[in-house]
């Protein structure tokens, strides 16, 4: 495992310090903004940030809605012609991106509770104390409000599967829609 970290930071390293890699990385991530926003900065609803998001999070996310277990109407014209260097470089080039900080919290009280349920649910499990994710686990700390509730809703109705996320529903199936609402407050205001 440890050979696999070194061998990504220096695929990472390598890409960003090669202009031409660096370039066609940039050229493919263009078609990105239009979505996921300048500097992979969500402005739209339900769209999530992908700026420092996890590289391996990404990756398999670009392979799943390649492969088709992951589904989305706009994703899917978009990947179906990435390859897997592809698929690397841009986990990379996300991943190495100034993450979102989240927003003030304009409801403590809200907060609260999304951070009981956090703690009940076990989340910093998988996703970190921090909840800026592990390996391939996505970083859910300052995600957008909106998009954290979706992604619940759709692990909660297994509309979203794939890979890992048959934690997710386990964990997301028994959230009542007052518990999803406060977890993703918390989370996006971290």
């Amino acid at each position: 495992m440890r050979n696999l970290s070194v061998a990504l930071a220096l695929g990472a390293a390598f890409i960003v310090g090669c202009p031409g890699h660096a370039a066609d990385v940039k050229e493919k991530a263009e078609v990105c903004k239009g979505c996921h926003g300048d500097n992979a900065i969500s402005q739209m609803e339900n769209i999530p940030s992908l700026a420092g998001q996890l590289d391996q999070y990404i990756q398999w996310q670009l392979v799943y809605f390649r492969a088709g277990s992951r589904k989305n109407e706009q994703m899917q014209p978009i990947v179906e012609d990435l390859g897997n260097e592809d698929i690397r470089n841009l986990g990379a080039y996300f991943a190495a991106m100034q993450p979102f900080k989240g927003t003030p919290d304009d409801n403590p009280e809200l907060s609260a509770k999304g951070k009981q349920a956090a703690a009940g649910r076990r989340c910093a499990s998988c996703h970190g104390d921090n909840f800026a994710g592990t390996k391939a686990v996505a970083r859910i700390a300052g995600q957008r409000e909106d998009y954290l509730v979706k992604a619940l809703h759709d692990y909660k109705s297994g509309a979203r599967v794939g890979g890992g996320q048959a934690a997710m529903a386990d964990v997301a199936y028994p959230l009542s829609d007052e518990e999803i609402e406060a977890l993703a407050h918390y989370l996006a205001h971290l």
